[in-house]
């Protein structure tokens, strides 16, 4: 078994609240729960316009994990709500 981790730190330019803020994110951890059956978690914080998303998937084969978390990380960019600013994936 091999599991990848994906983390990425996000900037949410339009969100003046912690409901704001919680509303943009929700939102694509479901999505990326949904299209891509990965495991989505953020780190806690107080920040009204940064998050860390956390995806990881486990599988036998390293180029499908490869290939999910670039799919996930691809779909991430795309979202209009939030930049991504940086991101790192972990293979163990």
């Amino acid at each position: 078994m091999v599991v990848g981790v994906l983390k990425m730190d996000l900037y949410l330019p339009e969100s003046g609240s912690l409901k704001s803020k919680r509303f943009v994110v929700k939102s694509l951890k479901d999505r990326l729960r949904n299209k891509f059956n990965v495991s989505v978690a953020e780190e806690a914080n107080d920040l009204w316009q940064r998050v860390s998303i956390f995806c990881a998937c486990i599988s036998n084969d390293v180029k499908q994990i490869h290939s999910t978390l670039e799919s996930v990380k691809n779909m991430a960019e795309k979202e209009t709500m939030a930049e991504l600013l940086d991101y790192s994936v972990e293979i163990t």
